[in-house]
């Protein structure tokens, strides 16, 4: 038995969730049902990221505290978690005092490589990070299309050069995997050009007071980052230390702070590394990636409702690649639902599942449906539904309904092994469509969420 913590990366709770939170969480998702349905020890992990910046100045333009505007939004995100059919095992948030302590031991286990001076740079609110003139684009931020802000203040500095060349020689040896390749190649580049240390806090006053504490200095706060990458932590320290393998589920704007900050932080700290950082896409509007201060919010409710949870899961893992960005369109989501799901899958299901009273069980040898590594979500789905088309063709042509007036024992043969097909197929859909899966089981009236065979590692 392997033991797995796979984690997806946690939200800002400057707003209620939008389309853009939800890829990484039904990624993340979909690999635990994997690995907890091939019988190993799985932990998945979410939560909600609350001492930023950004949600300061939220809860200021609107006019209420920033722990009310937390709690809210907090609230909203495990909500929807629940609505997606997410089965995750800790949700953390940042702003609890449990998390805080475990801030403060981070901190202290990097003490060596902490440094306190002067620092003047671009920062940019909605990324919360320094900038470099040469990283804008037209003297912007890339990911907000606005202008970053001048701060100049005295900060905690982490000494991440220190780090460089041990961190090229974990990921170009793959002892820490980042896929897919183009993110790899990325990092690698980055770390190429070298590292500069790395601001690791900020000054109480332009935090407004929130956020954890600096260990040993009232006048400063953690950065954010800093902060929400030890959630990773939070809900069982030694869980992390025990795992053989430790997974990120990310999104490809924060690769960096995942493949770099983070594994060295944890290398100060002398604690172990990411096995795996998983790196999707975002999903865009018009060609624009999905955000709230863009103004191109898809509400994830609103689809739920209108569409359903199933559509909207098979949407989101089918029709969007892990390694481009997919544009939504409520239209395609009909088109999927009514010609993919509906059509071809749903009147599989109905014309095989009559033929179940007639045959007693469903044999135990079927097609294995699961080879495809679940983080390419929509070529794991691309798979399945091609043994439903090959499912539905074979139906068509032998007609069992016929068979079993004019020849029984061929009938049966065929009967036999269409319930066996439909069987597998229910086996591999569980980790992306479980509800499906279950009215599959149902009915059928026998189980089929044998265990499928892990994902592959690379």
């Amino acid at each position: 038995m392997t033991t797995y913590l796979i984690t997806n990366a946690i939200a800002y709770v400057n707003g209620p969730p939008h389309l853009g939170h939800t890829v990484g969480l039904l990624q993340a998702d979909v690999l635990a049902r994997q690995a907890r349905a091939a019988g190993h020890e799985v932990r998945l992990t979410t939560g909600t990221d609350e001492n930023s910046l950004k949600n300061v100045r939220a809860a200021e333009a609107a006019g209420v505290s920033v722990r009310s505007l937390v709690d809210e939004n907090a609230a909203r995100f495990r909500a929807l978690e629940e609505r997606l059919g997410v089965a995750s095992d800790c949700f953390v948030r940042t702003a609890d005092a449990n998390h805080a302590a475990v801030v403060e031991q981070l901190w202290r286990a990097c003490a060596d490589d902490l440094y306190r001076r002067s620092y003047r740079g671009l920062y940019c609110v909605g990324c919360e990070q320094f900038f470099a003139e040469a990283d804008l684009e037209d003297g912007v931020c890339p990911e907000h299309r606005v202008a970053p802000e001048l701060v100049e203040e005295e900060n905690w500095f982490f000494r991440l050069s220190k780090y460089r060349d041990v961190l090229l020689e974990r990921i170009e040896s793959d002892a820490i995997r980042i896929r897919p390749e183009k993110h790899r190649r990325a990092i690698l580049a980055f770390l190429a050009g070298g590292l500069e240390d790395l601001s690791v806090s900020r000054s109480v006053e332009r935090a407004r007071g929130w956020g954890v504490p600096v260990p040993d200095d009232p006048s400063q706060v953690v950065y954010v980052w800093f902060d929400a990458l030890a959630n990773y932590f939070t809900s069982d320290p030694d869980y992390w230390r025990r795992a053989d393998e430790r997974i990120h589920v990310i999104g490809k704007g924060i690769t960096r702070f995942h493949a770099v900050y983070w594994p060295a932080i944890l290398l100060a700290a002398g604690e172990p590394l990411p096995t795996c950082i998983y790196v999707h896409d975002y999903i865009t509007v018009e060609g624009n990636k999905i955000g709230k201060s863009l103004g191109n919010v898809v509400d994830p409710d609103a689809i739920v409702d209108t569409f359903g949870t199933e559509a909207l899961r098979y949407y989101l893992l089918r029709h969007l690649r892990a390694t481009s960005d997919g544009d939504f369109s409520r239209e395609r989501l009909v088109t999927a639902r009514n010609t993919e799901l509906a059509d071809r899958l749903g009147n599989l299901l109905s014309r095989t599942t009559k033929l179940a009273s007639k045959h007693d069980g469903v044999p135990a040898a079927a097609p294995d449906l699961s080879e495809a590594a679940p983080f390419d979500t929509a070529g794991g789905l691309d798979a399945i539904f091609a043994e439903v088309d090959a499912l539905n063709r074979f139906v068509d042509a032998e007609a069992p309904w016929k068979l079993l007036k004019s020849d029984r024992a061929r009938g049966e043969a065929v009967v036999a092994e269409a319930l066996g097909r439909i069987a597998a197929i229910g086996r591999a859909l569980a980790p992306y469509l479980p509800a499906t899966a279950a009215r599959i089981e149902a009915a059928l009236a026998v189980p089929v969420r044998a265990a499928p065979p892990l994902f592959p590692k690379t």
